[in-house]
């Protein structure tokens, strides 16, 4: 009889996401005019901007034109959108980054699983904890639950920063500003991840899906603001949250040229001809008008309609963080991250306080312990909805605080 891959029947049994929407549905049943509040998945609440709704209309008519009809594009992106991400996002931070070093995709939730595709079964990876489920999850269907995976614990005493690794560890996931915590690293704490990953000759995957929300430019917005990560590390964007894209799903991967790996061999390879490889193979580009959407985005028009956006969801941040404050929790993150991780009160478990919120609230957050163990006795709040939803929330939170 065939066999299937036996790393998936390590996985817990249910994705967090979708439980917590199965969850939501069976309260929403039980509870048919319960007005319910959602600051929990961090998917976005605004509309498309104008620049890009404009964009894609366009994009469509060119479409449906037999001269201007597009069908397969290039595997690694269309150049005019690589042109414009190489210019806005890297050279006008002074960081040196060409457009043939930028791989086009369809959500960096893809990339950075799909990633390991090209990383050998016997790297040693470390991943944070708590951590964004996917970076775990696609690691043990790729390699199983081995002692090859170090989880690397964040915590209050540590400001949820991870420690550099005492013990050698091959490729490690960092994602700065943090999901789920919100936290950020400083150029230093960043540099010193550099230093190391160059003097272990290991590979960092950096997550920078989150750059946007950063209100402080002494915070690196990317690990190539830091010398010599171009050559130990492949960093991750994506449109979604910035730019509202969860619907239309665009991002990229950054894999500078001078990345190489040492085969068994002995001999030096690309990491950029490798990625290029797997991509060319298993993905057939993103849809031409996603790109020219995303394209918009680096107009004049469509950064300042992205920044209102942001403003928008930090405003929600701060009007979160205000009301915890006030209502004595304690919490970290929304300062340049739209998550907000605050500890559960009165010694709550992260689900016992999900159901709390839920039940007594009608507002639905992540639990911690769905990031990870070193997740547990926390809980996720995010910053995606509308103001007014957001600011009722935070007083009926206050309520319920009221009368603890």
């Amino acid at each position: 009889m065939f066999q299937v891959n036996q790393h998936y029947l390590e996985l817990d049994e249910s994705y967090l996401f979708s439980t917590i929407a199965r969850k939501v549905e069976q309260f929403s049943t039980s509870h048919p005019g319960a007005d319910i509040i959602r600051l929990g998945i961090g998917d976005v609440t605004l509309p498309l901007s104008p620049a890009v709704i404009s964009a894609l209309h366009r994009s469509v008519d060119e479409m449906g034109e037999k001269e201007h009809f597009r069908g397969y594009g290039p595997e690694q992106g269309y150049a005019f959108l690589r042109e414009a991400i190489a210019e806005t996002d890297f050279k006008n931070r002074g960081i040196d980054i060409s457009p043939s070093e930028i791989f086009v995709s369809d959500g960096s939730k893809s990339d950075t699983g799909n990633i390991g595709d090209i990383l050998g079964e016997r790297n040693v990876v470390a991943i944070t904890d708590p951590v964004y489920p996917v970076y775990l999850d696609t690691t043990l269907m790729r390699i199983g639950k081995t002692d090859k995976i170090r989880l690397l614990r964040c915590s209050e005493e540590n400001g949820f920063l991870p420690e550099v690794p005492a013990v050698r560890a091959d490729v490690v996931y960092l994602c700065y500003p943090n999901n789920p915590t919100g936290t950020v690293m400083s150029r230093e704490q960043l540099k010193r991840w550099v230093d190391w990953a160059l003097e272990n000759e290991s590979l960092i995957l950096f997550d920078a899906a989150y750059e946007a929300f950063i209100r402080d430019e002494s915070i690196p917005h990317s690990i190539y603001e830091i010398e010599g990560a171009k050559r130990c590390a492949i960093e991750f964007r994506s449109f979604s949250k910035s730019a509202g894209f969860t619907g239309l799903r665009c991002s990229y991967t950054v894999v500078p040229h001078e990345l190489k790996v040492v085969t068994a061999d002995g001999s030096k390879v690309s990491l950029h001809y490798l990625w290029n490889r797997r991509q060319s193979t298993k993905f057939n580009g993103t849809p031409y008008i996603i790109q020219r959407a995303a394209e918009a985005v680096y107009t004049a028009q469509g950064q300042q309609e992205m920044q209102q956006m942001i403003d928008s969801y930090m405003q929600n941040a701060a009007l979160i963080r205000q009301g915890l404050s006030e209502s004595g929790y304690t919490f970290f993150g929304g300062e340049h991250s739209p998550y907000i991780w605050l500890k559960c009160p009165d010694g709550l478990d992260s689900w016992q306080f999900f159901d709390r919120l839920l039940e007594r609230c009608h507002i639905v957050g992540t639990p911690g312990i769905g990031f990870g163990a070193a997740g547990e006795g926390y809980f996720r709040l995010t910053a995606f909805n509308s103001a007014e939803r957001t600011a009722e929330a935070i007083g009926r939170i206050a309520q319920l605080s009221s009368t603890r």
